[in-house]
């Protein structure tokens, strides 16, 4: 094993123990070494600087699949590549997303800071992953509406926008709207309102986003197409536009695009030009997430990623190497 790929194999061991809590018998078996080989990684990762409380390889020394990503996708400027096995289920590359991209949040999100959110079942997961840091004048702003025709959606999106306040002792701003309206008319008026504008305005001046991406079929279901949040009138003009998938709940094309989609004029979220211009940190886990995550990327929506190596495998299979991956289910690639 040459000095390069010890190094890899180090960062590899050194953020499942120590973003991960794995033991070391976990990872051994996760990687495929003995225990005692393990016990060295780590060791020589601390010895050689990679480790300093928290692993610090996360922007600086890209695995292959994020040097192919990046390398492919031109305005992607970080892609982290979250290690884990594909022998394990969807909703555990979940959990081991969400706790890497909780370690990882709290590195960069300070005093002074305002961070939008856009809430959903991946956003949910990192939520309740958050270590505590102590921040001054923060704010938490939810960054779409969570209302539809069964529930205004206050205790779901409140739960997990609180949740990043009391981690970080920053101020909630809540956004008590629809997630889609009924008429265009009523959302363009609701806009003009004062206690609406406030919030707009904090969505406008925030410093970070955090946000997944939708996905009509996935293994663990984006929460905006399996909350009754949609009709079948929705579901079906989807189709028609071939629909790749959402970022806070506005709708984008296979290409990228979002500009002329009826739905995204009724829709809370954010216009796709502020998410491009600002930093924007997306969290995706999951094969059925790969096409939209795809779109996204090829349109400039999104520039940080964090991603779990299955689905970073079949995002650079299909739509890259344009070779199948022997790991992956022959149904991804149709």
């Amino acid at each position: 094993m040459d000095e390069v790929e010890k190094t890899h194999h180090a960062i590899n061991a050194a953020r499942l123990y120590y973003y991960q809590n794995l033991t070391t018998e976990a990872i051994a078996r996760e990687m495929g070494i003995s225990r005692s080989s393990v016990s060295r990684l780590l060791t020589y990762a601390r010895e050689n600087g990679l480790v300093n409380i928290q692993v610090i390889n996360v922007e600086d020394q890209p695995t292959s699949l994020a040097r192919e990503i990046q390398s492919h996708y031109k305005e992607a400027r970080k892609v982290h590549v979250v290690p884990v096995s594909h022998i394990l289920g969807e909703s555990d590359w979940l959990e081991r997303t969400a706790q890497y991209a909780a370690n990882y949040l709290n590195t960069i999100f300070d005093s002074g800071m305002i961070m939008g959110v856009a809430w959903g079942a991946t956003i949910s997961a990192i939520s309740r992953y958050l270590q505590p840091k102590t921040t001054h004048n923060s704010h938490i702003v939810q960054l779409n509406g969570a209302g539809n025709t069964r529930t205004m959606g206050i205790e779901y999106a409140s739960e997990i926008i609180f949740r990043f306040a009391n981690a970080y002792q920053a101020s909630v701003d809540l956004f008590p709207v629809p997630t889609f309206f009924d008429y265009v008319s009523t959302k363009e008026a609701m806009w003009k309102e004062r206690s609406i504008r406030r919030i707009l305005e904090l969505q406008e001046r925030a410093d970070l986003l955090l946000h997944s991406i939708g996905a009509v079929k996935s293994g663990v279901p984006s929460h905006v197409y399996s909350g009754g949040f949609l009709e079948e009138k929705d579901y079906q003009e989807l189709r028609r536009l071939d629909i790749a998938g959402d970022i806070a709940t506005v709708f984008f094309r296979p290409d990228g695009t979002f500009n002329n989609i009826p739905l995204n004029l009724r829709a809370s979220g954010p216009s796709l030009s502020m998410i491009k211009e600002k930093r924007a940190i997306c969290v995706v886990s999951g094969l059925a997430k790969a096409a939209g995550l795809h779109a996204a990327l090829s349109g400039g929506l999104v520039k940080e990623v964090i991603v779990d190596e299955p689905t970073a495998r079949l995002l650079v299979s299909k739509y890259i190497t344009k070779e199948k991956d022997k790991y992956l289910d022959e149904k991804y690639y149709i």
